[in-house]
């Protein structure tokens, strides 16, 4: 058995359109606890905890730079440390993301294996997943880029395929014949009928050298690229910043694009371990508790009459009677019902969303921010009230506004405030008030969140209204 550490590499850049209104561009599926009470880039970083017996659980992770703080802020949650945390200027696919993580392990003569798993995927049966991982370790030592394939209990024509050159026998490594499109359903019954085929789930194993050779071989402008990207990165606070230049320079592919369709050194690895990539609401409701009627629910949900649909409550009591295979979504700004068979057009709505440049299709009414969070909880033509909760030894930046003045009132805990040169602390239900163009700042001094409301007035009450002086996080 090899003795070489796995480094678990954890591509997060997905945006998750198809479970909108939940998934929004600025808090995507990866980050949201849809199945559990943490999140599915949690759940991937615990079942990788026994990965390398012993060692500590140091993944590398590539993320798109909007999501830097949430990223940070759950991996803190659950005392995960990544190695590195790559942050892509632009959005370039996963075979750029992958060249810059095996860029990253191979420091200090260093060669590991390099498990490639997305963010937002679902093992009911944890340990079968490892036992499938270290059934590759052998053949991945010896340079051959391995990938896992979902056998397959249904056809299904939202996948990709995978053919082996026989059919899957238990854990064994199979060579790889042939990387199949989306079929029809006539093709995909075929497909399970015969036993040599799997869903292609976007997860390898590989020594890093071995994938950048085969890059350098069939891409080398996207090798080159990544090299420069990766040798202009700087250190920003805990984050790997890739050089934007030449980052942008990269051809956008995917992996199977890029390599695996090309090189005569893949092999497949079936794995059978539960395995759910969430890509839809209808996967969801699959992989939820049902009751003797089928239906799935969170929130503060009453159903009456009602079959094999999913509910989500976020904010308000939702109701169903006498309907089936629906899936109904409440959020705080948006209502999503849809016929459950319907749930992979969704990508439909959030492109019309788009289109019409509406705000729902990047955030939430409650923002998250690397301090805390707001909520807009009410505006109107010259004004805008929001809840803001500051946790604890957090700080906004210091900054001013053009347009606004701003009317703060501490709901819970303490605050420092800061206003042109003077500064004071302000308690519970006391209340200051900053002028347009002032220069100012709000920090939590105490071991509480610090609750408050916010009152903005002026005629613009845009976000991009803020010019940042000084910031702890490094946005000034």
């Amino acid at each position: 058995m090899a003795n070489n550490l796995v480094i678990p590499v954890i591509l997060s850049g997905g945006s998750g359109s198809r479970l909108w209104p939940l998934s929004r561009s600025l808090r995507p599926k990866q980050f949201l606890p849809l199945t559990a009470n943490e999140s599915l880039f949690q759940l991937t970083l615990h079942r990788l905890k026994d990965l390398n017996p012993g060692a500590l659980l140091e993944p590398i992770i590539v993320a798109n730079d909007d999501h830097r703080f949430l990223v940070a802020e759950q991996c803190r949650e659950i005392n995960v440390r990544p190695a590195k945390l790559i942050l892509e200027p632009v959005a370039r696919n996963t075979a750029p993301a992958i060249a810059i993580a095996a860029l990253a392990a191979m420091i200090d003569g260093k060669d590991p294996l390099l498990l490639i798993l997305p963010s937002d995927h679902l093992f009911s049966n944890s340990p079968a997943f490892l036992d499938s991982v270290q059934a590759a370790r052998a053949d991945a030592e010896k340079g051959t880029l391995v990938t896992f394939g979902i056998l397959p209990n249904y056809p299904e024509t939202g996948y990709g395929y995978i053919r082996a050159e026989s059919a899957f026998a238990g854990c064994k490594p199979l060579k790889v014949a042939e990387f199949i499109e989306k079929p029809n359903l006539e093709a995909a019954q075929q497909y399970v009928d015969s036993g040599n085929y799997a869903w292609n789930s976007g997860m390898f194993l590989f020594k890093a050298s071995a994938f950048l050779d085969e890059l350098k071989q069939f891409d080398a402008s996207m090798f080159t690229a990544c090299k420069s990207a990766w040798e202009t990165s700087k250190i920003d606070l805990d984050f790997c910043r890739l050089g934007k230049e030449e980052f942008s320079k990269c051809p956008s592919e995917s992996i199977d694009y890029a390599v695996m369709e090309k090189t005569q050194k893949a092999v497949v690895v079936p794995l059978d371990a539960g395995w759910n990539d969430v890509g839809a609401w209808s996967s969801v409701w699959q992989v939820q508790a049902q009751d003797a009627q089928g239906n799935a629910m969170r929130g503060d949900v009453i159903l009456e009459s009602t079959r094999n649909s999913y509910v989500h409550a976020d904010h308000r009591l939702v109701t169903l009677l006498g309907v089936e295979n629906l899936v109904v979504v409440e959020t705080s700004d948006a209502v999503l019902v849809a016929h459950k068979d319907s749930s992979q057009d969704v990508k439909k709505i959030v492109d019309r969303l788009k289109k019409a440049e509406r705000p729902e299709v990047e955030s939430h009414r409650e923002v998250f921010r690397p301090w805390g969070s707001y909520d807009s909880i009410d505006y109107g033509g010259r004004y805008q009230v929001k809840r803001i909760t500051v946790k604890p030894g957090a700080k906004l930046s210091v900054q001013m506004h053009h347009h606004r003045a701003e009317h703060w009132v501490v709901v819970s805990g303490t605050a420092r405030v800061r206003i042109g040169k003077s500064e004071q602390m302000v308690t519970e239900n006391q209340s200051v008030y900053i002028p347009i163009g002032e220069v100012h700042s709000l920090e939590n001094p105490g071991k509480v969140s610090l609750e408050l409301i916010e009152v903005q007035s002026g005629s613009y009450l845009g976000e991009d209204d803020i010019v940042r002086f000084e910031d702890k996080y490094g946005r000034a």
